[in-house]
C-alpha cells in the first residue's frame, strides 16, 4: 500500500513534465526570431541605394551610421538637400588645381566616377531597380570603419542615347543594435577584374 501511494505523485509529475515538453517543443510563431545578419545587411544595402536614387534623404540618413551622415539625421538631410546653383560660379584655386588620379595596384589609373542622375536638368536619367550583384562578404575593420558585411549593388542608368550600369560597394555594420550603412564607394570597371571588387572598393 505504501508503495502505491509513493508512486502516484511521481507518475503525475512525469506526466506533467511530458505535457510541458510537448507544449514547448515547437517554435512560438509570435516570438521574434533571430535574423541572419548577412541577410539583413543585404536588405539594408538595397534599401539604402534605392533611397539614394529616389532622393529620399530622410531614409538615406536613417539608414546611415552616425559616422557616414556626420551628425544627426536632421543635419544629414539638410546637408544632402540640393542647393540652388549661382548664376555665375566663382573661380577658385581648387577648381583649377591639378592632381594625380588614383591608381590601381598595377599602376594603371582609375577612371573618374560615373555621373549619377540628378533630379532635374539635361542630365536627368532613368534608373532601374537596385539589385545585389555580389556579396555579402565579411569585411574587416579598417581606419575609422568597423567590421561588418560588404555588399555590391548595381542598377542601370538610361540616358537619351545610352545605357550604363552603376555599381556601388556598401559596408553595412551594426550600430546600437541596428544594421546601417557605414561606407559607400563607387566600383570601377578595373575593380571587377582584379580580385574581389567589394574588397577592392572598401578596403583601400
Amino acid at each position: 500500500m505504501n508503495r502505491r501511494h509513493t508512486l502516484a505523485p511521481a507518475l503525475l509529475l512525469a506526466a506533467g513534465l511530458a505535457l510541458t515538453a510537448c507544449g514547448t517543443s515547437g517554435d512560438d510563431p509570435k516570438k521574434p526570431q533571430a535574423q541572419d545578419p548577412a541577410a539583413v545587411s543585404v536588405a539594408v544595402a538595397v534599401k539604402y541605394e534605392t533611397a539614394v536614387n529616389a532622393r529620399d534623404w530622410r531614409r538615406v540618413c536613417e539608414l546611415s551610421t552616425q559616422q557616414l551622415r556626420d551628425g544627426t539625421v536632421e543635419q544629414c538631410m539638410a546637408d544632402s538637400a540640393p542647393t540652388t546653383p549661382t548664376a555665375a560660379p566663382s573661380t577658385t584655386a581648387s577648381a583649377t588645381a591639378t592632381f594625380d588620379p588614383p591608381r590601381y595596384a598595377d599602376g594603371s589609373t582609375m577612371p573618374p566616377p560615373k555621373p549619377k542622375p540628378t533630379s532635374s536638368g539635361p542630365d536627368r536619367a532613368k534608373t532601374g531597380p537596385v539589385t545585389v550583384e555580389r556579396g555579402p562578404v565579411q569585411v574587416s575593420a579598417i581606419g575609422d570603419y568597423a567590421a561588418g558585411y560588404g555588399v555590391m549593388v548595381s542598377f542601370s542608368v538610361t540616358w537619351p542615347n545610352e545605357t550604363s550600369t552603376v555599381r556601388t560597394a556598401l559596408r553595412v555594420v551594426k550600430e546600437g543594435g541596428v544594421w546601417r550603412v557605414d561606407q559607400s564607394e563607387d566600383v570601377h570597371d578595373g575593380d571587377m577584374v582584379q580580385g574581389d571588387p567589394i574588397v577592392n572598393a572598401l578596403m583601400w
